[in-house]
């Protein structure tokens, strides 16, 4: 992740080791981060003060996948400008944007030997 390590891992109940966040807490957390940062930015564009700003987001599971994702605000500004600060929101997420889109996902792999293999 760029200049960045981060470790991604399972609990020790599925044969993890339990190091770090499981794939679908990093995802989810991914839809939450973005638009928390796409909420501050649309507030700080249209000059709105937020007094806090809390996401939270949750999945609901279906088999090997979520079928749906629910992202909850708790933003502290005036009632009326919520409507048009979470329209702005949703056109600069670039996360929620990209699931919402049907992104295409192709997998590429191969093998690789390594310098051990090859003697």
């Amino acid at each position: 992740m760029g200049e960045f390590n981060f470790t991604v891992d399972e609990p020790e109940s599925v044969g993890g080791t339990n190091l770090g966040p499981q794939p679908t807490d990093v995802f989810l957390a991914s839809i939450a981060s973005c638009f928390t940062l796409a909420l501050s930015y649309s507030a700080q564009k249209r000059g709105i003060v937020l007094r806090n700003l809390q996401v939270d987001v949750t999945g609901t599971y279906d088999g090997p996948r979520f079928s749906s994702v629910l992202i909850e605000g708790k933003l502290g500004c005036d009632e009326a400008e919520l409507p048009s600060l979470v329209r702005d929101a949703e056109r600069v997420c670039y996360v929620t944007n990209t699931l919402k889109s049907g992104i295409d996902i192709k997998v590429d792999v191969s093998t690789t030997l390594s310098e051990f293999d090859k003697q």
